[in-house]
Formats: structure tokens, C-alpha cells, sequence
């Protein structure tokens, strides 16, 4: 019996069966499997989002190197880049701060009127973004309700930068509240409760509880809210005043350009903000992993 038991524990071990494995793999599914839906996938994106781009970058490239670097230097083209990256940063930056701060009012507080305020975050996504423009000339412009006002102490809001920076806080404004609200209602408020019962202050908790949760959602709440300022053409267009290396931003200055029949040169604007947009967006991602592992997914 001992030979016997000892060379039944000398034989091989069985493998493992990869019948489960593919049950598991090839179980009934309520979509097709992972290549149909991969090729819709590649077909609708290609024919969406990648031709487009690959059709803009193709023309822009009929020029050469110096005559790409020449549009691009040129100083009515270069002015027109930096208002609308550099109004688009201020737009989303003042878009993040006051966005949160909205999204923690609907998401915390039950007040009469709520709804009301809930439905006019949604407004920017459904009125047409001219009409946006001609209700913003109307109220900031020179003698507006409240563009009259600050005419008069001498900082005038309508055709400058600063209407623009107002037109679009305006569109980007409800992209930073959509995205940040839905992570604070999921907040555990027994966290708050916890930490306070340790002794942490209000600024504490917000910081150590809070803020680790949400900053996720705030980084691609001001990477939307910038990407939609960046493109924005209606309603700056009656605020800015268009006055070229002024007020004149990089989509007004495209269609100038195609109305001028320069597809290339409109091709190159357009390339290069795609290049610019895709620097900046990629650098919010890297920051905002940077600062949720040292605020919260570094710590043990």
C-alpha cells in the first residue's frame, strides 16, 4: 500500500482546465463580443474625431516647415493664440473655483429655489452660443445693466479682454459643476463626522477628507471647461469687438482666413491649437495624478 500511495504522489499534476476560463469568455453576452464592438469602436471614432484631424494636420502640411513657422510667428496670428489660450486658462481656473463652489451648494444644502438654480447651470448647454453673445453684449456692454456700471469706474467689460474672459466663463462654467457635483453627493458625510470626533479643524477635514476625493473630478472638470472655451466662437464673437491683435481670437481669425480662401494658413491655426489643446489637457492629467497620490492615494 505504502508503494502504492508513494507512486500515486509521483505522478505529474494535472493542469489546470481552460474549459471555465472559456465559458468565461464566451458566456452569452447582451452586446455582441470584444471585436465587433472594437471595430464600431475604431470605425465611428476614425470617422468622427480621426479623419477630421488627419484631413486638418494633411493640409496643414502642404506648406513647408518655414511657412508653417512663418504663420504661426506672425504677429496678428501669434497675438490671436495667446487671447484665446490665455482667456481660456483664466475662464477655467475662475470656472474650477466657482464651479465647485456650486456643485457643493446643490450637492449639499436643500433651500427653496434649488431646482431653479439647478436648471440655470444647464442654460449655457442649450442656448445657442450667438444668442449667449447677444444677451452678454446686452448686459456688459456699455450701457448695459451692469457693463454701465463698470464703464463708469472706468473698467469697461464689452469689447475687451475681460468680456471675453466673461463670455466664456459662461459656456465652460456648467461642465465644472456637472462633474464635480455627482462625486459630492457620493461623499460619505460619517468621514466628516469621524474626523471631526478626532479633533480636525473644518480646514482639516477638507483637506485631508475631502479634497483627495473630489480633486479627481475637479482636474477634468477645468480640462472640459477649458477645452470648450478654447473652441468657443459665438458668443465672443458680438463681446470681443474683434479688433485684430486686441480683441480678435484664433477661431475668428480661421474664418477670417478661409473667407480669404487660405485653407492652408486656416489649416495651420487650426492644427496648432489641436497640438496646443493636447499639450495642455495631457499636462492636467499628469497634475491631477500627482496631487491626489499626495493628497490622498499615497497615504496608507
Amino acid at each position: 500500500m505504502s508503494d502504492a500511495k508513494a507512486a500515486t504522489n509521483a505522478r505529474p499534476a494535472k493542469r489546470p482546465s481552460l474549459l471555465p476560463l472559456a465559458r468565461v469568455l464566451w458566456r452569452p453576452r447582451v452586446l455582441p463580443g470584444l471585436l465587433p464592438t472594437l471595430g464600431f469602436t475604431w470605425l465611428y471614432l476614425g470617422v468622427v474625431v480621426l479623419i477630421p484631424i488627419g484631413a486638418l494636420i494633411f493640409k496643414a502640411s502642404t506648406l513647408s516647415f518655414t511657412e508653417i513657422v512663418s504663420v504661426i510667428m506672425e504677429r496678428r496670428t501669434f497675438a490671436a493664440l495667446s487671447l484665446s489660450f490665455g482667456a481660456s486658462l483664466v475662464a477655467a481656473v475662475v470656472n474650477t473655483f466657482a464651479g465647485t463652489l456650486v456643485a457643493w451648494v446643490l450637492a449639499r444644502y436643500r433651500f427653496y429655489g434649488r431646482s431653479l438654480l439647478d436648471a440655470v447651470v444647464d442654460l449655457p448647454f442649450a442656448l445657442p452660443t450667438s444668442v449667449a453673445g447677444i444677451a452678454l453684449t446686452f448686459v456688459y456692454g456699455p450701457h448695459g445693466w451692469i457693463g454701465e456700471s463698470f464703464a463708469e469706474a472706468g473698467m469697461p467689460v464689452a469689447f475687451t479682454r475681460l468680456g471675453i474672459v466673461v463670455a466664456l466663463s459662461f459656456v465652460g462654467m456648467p461642465f465644472v459643476v456637472r462633474t464635480v457635483q455627482p462625486v459630492i453627493q457620493e461623499l460619505d458625510a460619517g468621514l466628516e463626522e469621524a474626523a471631526s470626533s478626532l479633533g480636525a479643524t473644518r480646514f482639516q477635514s477638507f483637506q485631508r477628507v475631502i479634497l483627495p476625493t473630489i480633486i479627481p473630478a475637479i482636474a477634468t472638470g477645468f480640462a472640459l471647461s477649458f477645452a470648450r472655451s478654447v473652441g468657443e466662437y459665438g458668443s465672443v464673437l458680438f463681446i470681443a469687438g474683434n479688433m485684430p491683435l486686441r480683441t480678435e481670437i484664433a477661431p475668428l481669425l480661421i474664418v477670417t482666413k478661409l473667407e480669404q480662401f487660405d485653407y492652408a494658413g486656416a489649416a495651420v491655426i487650426g492644427a496648432t491649437m489641436l497640438f496646443a489643446s493636447l499639450i495642455i489637457l495631457m499636462s492636467v492629467q499628469l497634475f491631477e495624478r500627482a496631487v491626489y497620490r499626495k493628497l490622498g492615494g499615497g497615504q496608507s
